[in-house]
């Protein structure tokens, strides 16, 4: 109570959300120090959100339905039966269903208390921050369906590799004893027993999954236009300020080199995963390598803030170092063969 009552008193500005105002920032310093360019970057904008416009929709009418029926209950099924098993079906489920930090961190809490093998925990968390309904719906209208259905395979493969490579060293002193402590089944959804309800397909009968449906679309159609807006005025800025020639130089070319810091450079310059297809795209332009820019979207991905939380929050710093390990191995060598087949 004490939080809603005060929220009058906040500053303004603390009330504005931090891409909402990065945003406006951006465009009033373009219109101050650059006027020539104010236009040509709003038009461009909006050129491409038009464009992307379809698949937005689509995004959030999905992320809608799952998120009303339930259907991401059934991903728990993955981590029953063999050990070998739970890998292949957490590495294939853990990016099909939308999950928002508050559900992973109880869902993983609660697998881990009860026994679940840290191989199969870690398949799904390397493979759930890199693909979704709307990642790959934003993707393949931006980048095309080849590069988003190779992300997809990529981010399946990058969780069997961690997944099965800590089922091999589960005995060494890297992966014994995982937990920073015996976590409590819950959460700040209030789930008590994460997804263990059945999902219902005709949510539509039930009020209160009507409900849910809508709050989820609109939430998620202001998330995505948020970021999307914000991407694509930082799109416009990057073709028309960085020289192509740069990235070129650093991130082009056939070798490895581009790939290897496309990798390292993925974590620090990652706003959001969304954010980052325009973003993407821009380097692409300007002469970035193909297998960099997979292996920047995987390394970013993984170690994003909200996916490293998730991961950081119930295990011990050498798992998350293992993680963050996975990650890199896995996203260079994705880079390499999409280099290849691309």
């Amino acid at each position: 109570m004490a939080d809603t009552t005060h929220t009058h008193s906040k500053p303004f500005l603390k009330r504005i959300d931090n891409a909402w105002l990065a945003l406006i920032l951006i465009i009033a310093a373009i219109a101050i120090f650059d006027r020539a360019q104010f236009w040509p970057t709003l038009t461009f904008s909006f050129g491409a959100l038009a464009e992307t416009a379809p698949f937005i929709t689509f995004a959030v009418l999905a992320i809608g339905y799952l998120k009303a029926t339930g259907a991401e209950n059934v991903v728990a099924k993955a981590f029953v039966g063999r050990e070998t098993r739970m890998i292949v079906f957490a590495a294939m489920l853990g990016g099909l269903a939308p999950f928002c930090s508050c559900e992973v961190i109880p869902f993983i809490a609660a697998l881990l208390a009860a026994g679940t093998p840290l191989s199969a925990v870690m398949a799904f968390w390397l493979a759930s921050p890199l693909m979704d309904p709307a990642m790959f719906s934003i993707t393949a209208g931006q980048l095309g369906f080849d590069f988003a259905i190779a992300k997809t395979v990529a981010a399946v493969s990058l969780g069997l590799f961690g997944g099965f490579a800590t089922m091999t060293f589960a005995k060494t002193a890297v992966f014994t004893d995982p937990l920073r402590e015996k976590p409590q089944v819950g959460g700040c959804c209030g789930t008590q027993a994460p997804f263990s309800a059945q999902p219902v397909w005709s949510f539509w009968t039930d009020s209160t999954r009507r409900k849910v449906f809508k709050e989820t679309t609109l939430e998620n159609a202001l998330f995505l236009l948020k970021w999307l807006a914000l991407a694509y005025v930082l799109e416009a800025l990057m073709i028309h300020y960085v020289p192509a020639e740069w990235v070129a130089t650093f991130l082009g070319g056939e070798g490895v080199q581009p790939i290897l810091l496309g990798a390292l450079v993925g974590a620090p310059a990652y706003l959001n995963g969304y954010a980052a297809v325009p973003l993407v795209d821009a380097l692409l332009q300007q002469g970035m390598a193909n297998g960099a820019a997979m292996s920047f979207m995987l390394a970013g991905g993984v170690s994003c803030i909200p996916a490293a939380i998730a991961v950081w929050a119930l295990v011990k710093p050498r798992i998350f170092m293992a993680y963050l390990g996975f990650a890199f191995i896995g996203s260079f060598a994705a880079g390499i063969a999409w280099q290849f087949i691309a």
